[in-house]
């Protein structure tokens, strides 16, 4: 059965704008998110693009801070520190991936904790990893939703992730394992270096497809009855679209499908739940929920 991602997120969307509809009502400021976004990547244009759409239907202030592929590190330094001070601002993001002569660590680790909706700063990142309210990174909290709202359960479930990035692989690995539901999970993380793939696939109960590689799970890595979330989003060319491209998961959807119980199309899954925990976030971080004014 198919996981709708886009159905769910226009759900949560309208529950958002009642929330800040029932907010401006009693006197209180919309939130605001801000968004720097560097150069002109195709990819970052399009997500930038939903989010400030998705900021318009569930009633936010967004703002836009566009600069080109020459900004310098210290110029975007610059404009963190500005958002950081913006009591109007309550949470921003800036848009990856960045400039190779920008350190990306350098600049998520600007950026104020208690503004960081991204989920990417370490303290935030630290504070996930021990069980502590923060702002979770947006697509493993998107999964998780997903997960909860579906009610697949994850108690003792065998799940597998594959990936271990900073931004997908590790957090969704660490948000299975905790103590909560959805989690409670037995977690296993595959990677390049591990040996044994598709058997380890092959036993699990859940898998977590985060490598960026299309098609990587085919038919015979998946045990009958599994779960599948694919968070892959490749362009891959096709020339019977006016973009020239369309998105591949990292799963081969069409053979899969017949063995799983339910699994994430790709697109229309996991991205528009990204799109909407960015969302949440910032709600939080306006209603000062995670992080007391």
């Amino acid at each position: 059965m198919l996981i709708d991602g886009k159905n769910t997120a226009a759900q949560i969307k309208a529950e958002i704008a009642a929330e800040v509809a029932t907010m401006v009502a009693n006197g209180q400021k919309r939130p605001h998110l801000a968004a720097i976004l560097v150069g002109h990547d195709g990819g970052s244009e399009t997500y930038v693009a939903h989010k400030v759409k998705a900021c318009e239907e569930c009633g936010f202030t967004s703002t836009l801070l566009r600069y080109e592929d020459d900004v310098t590190e210290a110029e975007l330094l610059q404009a963190i520190d500005r958002l950081n001070a913006d009591n109007d601002v309550d949470g921003f993001i800036v848009q990856l991936p960045l400039p190779r002569h920008i350190s990306e660590q350098r600049i998520i680790e600007a950026i104020d904790y208690r503004k960081d909706v991204d989920g990417f700063h370490p303290i935030n990142v630290g504070r996930m990893s021990i069980g502590l309210p923060c702002f979770l990174s947006a697509t493993p909290a998107g999964i998780m939703t997903l997960l909860e709202r579906y009610d697949i359960p994850t108690r003792g479930a065998r799940c597998v992730v594959l990936g271990r990035s900073n931004i997908v692989g590790k957090p969704v690995a660490t948000l299975m394992m905790q103590k909560a539901t959805p989690g409670n999970a037995t977690v296993t993380v595959c990677h390049s270096a591990t040996p044994d793939i598709k058997d380890i696939c092959r036993e699990a109960d859940i898998i977590i497809a985060a490598l960026g590689s299309p098609g990587f799970v085919t038919a015979d890595l998946i045990k009958p009855g599994a779960v599948i979330i694919d968070v892959g989003t490749t362009r891959v060319p096709d020339a019977t679209r006016k973009s020239g491209f369309r998105l591949r998961g990292d799963v081969d959807f069409d053979n899969v499908e017949p063995l799983c119980s339910w699994i994430t199309p790709v697109p229309g899954g996991v991205g528009p739940m990204t799109i909407v925990s960015l969302m949440k976030n910032t709600l939080l971080a306006a209603r000062h929920d995670i992080y007391p004014a």
